[in-house]
């Protein structure tokens, strides 16, 4: 598989923001499954970096460090072949937020999550059609295993938006 200009350089930035970060409590989630725009399905990837958590004031509520890297595979739709932006091109994603837990370790309820990243788009499709989105993940993360629901949209910033919605199973590692 050859990868485009803007994916390697994405890439890259991706390396240089985990080696920025504190390399101690890191966690490594690859994440795969299927995206939805239209009820049309796809599959994504994503590689996400988890670091350590922060409390916010006397709270129970912390936040984390988050960076990821993406990939949703393009489709062949026919009802948008002559359109500006259509839908066969794989899209690569560099995003970096925040991710928001509540309560403590021993809390069964501590492993659910709520993440939020602008990030910086390669492609431009019926769905993703402008060179920044913002990724909303809701989620629970075990020590190895993690589910997720994800919508990647510009937010109407630009038009079309149509945005992506997927199902993600991970498998997690630390660093």
């Amino acid at each position: 598989m050859k990868f485009s200009t803007p994916a390697r350089g994405m890439a890259a930035g991706l390396a240089l923001a985990v080696l920025a970060m504190p390399a101690a409590a890191a966690n490594v989630q690859v994440q795969a499954g299927r995206s939805y725009m239209d009820s049309e399905a796809t599959n994504v990837l994503f590689v996400e970096s988890v670091f350590a958590a922060h409390r916010i004031g006397d709270s129970h509520w912390t936040w984390s460090p988050d960076v990821s890297l993406g990939w949703i595979h393009g489709r062949d739709l026919a009802r948008f072949r002559g359109a500006r932006y259509t839908t066969r091109q794989d899209a690569w994603l560099l995003a970096a937020g925040a991710r928001v837990q509540y309560g403590d370790a021993n809390h069964w309820y501590r492993h659910l999550f709520l993440s939020f990243q602008p990030a910086f788009n390669s492609a431009r499709t019926q769905a993703l059609s402008s060179p920044y989105e913002f990724v909303s993940t809701l989620g629970w993360q075990g020590r190895r295993f993690s589910v997720q629901v994800r919508h990647i949209s510009n937010g109407s910033l630009h038009e079309p938006n149509r945005g992506e919605t997927m199902a993600l199973i991970g498998v997690g590692f630390d660093l």
